[in-house]
């Protein structure tokens, strides 16, 4: 395996490298006996899906035990064993992101057509969500049985899950058409659905994997959750600024939050800040796809000065961030959640 204290892009050539064994090995999982046409069904469902995002989550378990360890050299064994839990992370995401995708009624993802929307897929889709789910025991039990804290990742991965599909459901019921009623969106149920529906998934769990790598219980680590916790919300504030005022090059995609009726954090503070007159604006135009309606929100956004108060959250968001993991009593755990927050403090994309 290379060496990971090489470049960025060595790290990501070995990770990608345990994917194909992963893949390798589901597709002789002696659990189910595989024809040729099931066996090219699974292995084109999974390239399409698992590996072609920025896989950052998955790179984070790696990149996170490494600064556990405090930089000391990591044996083959260790590179392995955290890039599959980081693939598990990844493909937790490619079956949120499938069935997402067929709720959403989608049609792009990652540059792509959604997978249900591919040539002789359509609902075939909603049982490969199901396979992609049921992979990651599979992967867990092969590599982790005989771990001490074997019992402890297939709890936090359930528990993750679990996490993320209320999330999606609060998301979801929050939106029902014919139920549109802006005055519900506020900053608690914002917060809520954040939590829920990403933060977990997106942040929490990558570092937990390091840590029960580690040999470290996890209730010893409440304090680090809920940092990773405001990390993600800050994250998904970050998202929906971008959404509506990113560089579309730079992101990788067109924003629809306006047009989606989406419980967006500039909706809620817009709401927040708004006098009546522009109350009515925002009753009368959000969640419209026109974009006459579409201008005419982003126009209120600017009156608002939504810029200058997203920016004023940004810097007030990175010094509590910084006073909170400053506190931590573990170093080596400090360096990992610096080390989150200075990849994402200031994206743009």
């Amino acid at each position: 395996m290379a060496n990971l204290n090489g470049p960025a892009a060595d790290l990501r050539s070995t990770f990608l490298r345990a994917y194909s064994v992963l893949k390798s090995e589901l597709l002789q999982d002696p659990a189910f006996e595989f024809t040729d046409v099931s066996h090219q069904w699974v292995e084109r469902m999974l390239d399409y899906n698992v590996p072609g995002g920025k896989l950052n989550r998955g790179l984070s378990v790696i990149d996170s035990y490494k600064l556990l360890k405090d930089g000391k050299e990591l044996t083959e064994e260790e590179i392995f064993l955290a890039s599959a839990l980081g693939w598990c992370i990844e493909w937790l995401q490619a079956y949120f992101l499938v069935l997402d995708d067929i709720m959403d009624n989608s049609h792009t993802r990652r540059g792509q057509p959604c997978w249900f929307r591919v040539p002789k897929v359509g609902m075939i889709a909603v049982n490969d969500g199901v396979l992609l789910r049921n992979h990651i025991p599979r992967i867990l039990k092969k590599h982790f049985r005989d771990k001490p804290y074997y019992v402890d990742l297939l709890d936090l991965f359930n528990e993750v899950e679990f996490q993320t599909a209320s999330g999606q459901m609060i998301d979801l019921i929050t939106t029902i058409e014919g139920e549109k009623d802006l005055s519900k969106y506020t900053l608690p149920l914002h917060r809520r659905i954040v939590q829920y529906k990403t933060a977990y998934y997106s942040f929490y769990l990558s570092v937990a994997c390091a840590l029960l790598m580690m040999g470290e219980n996890l209730d010893n680590h409440v304090n680090v959750k809920n940092i990773l916790v405001e990390m993600g919300i800050y994250f998904q504030v970050q998202d929906d600024y971008l959404d509506c005022f990113g560089d579309p090059e730079t992101i990788g995609k067109i924003g629809t939050d306006i047009e989606d009726f989406k419980c967006s954090w500039l909706v809620v503070k817009a709401m927040e800040l708004c006098n009546e007159e522009q109350k009515k604006v925002l009753y009368e135009h959000y969640g419209r796809a026109d974009p006459a309606d579409v201008a005419k929100i982003k126009a209120l956004y600017n009156d608002l000065n939504l810029k200058g108060v997203f920016a004023e959250y940004e810097s007030q968001s990175y010094d509590e961030l910084t006073t909170s993991i400053e506190a931590l009593p573990n170093k080596a755990v400090q360096a990992v959640l610096k080390s989150f927050l200075g990849k994402i403090y200031k994206r743009q994309k």
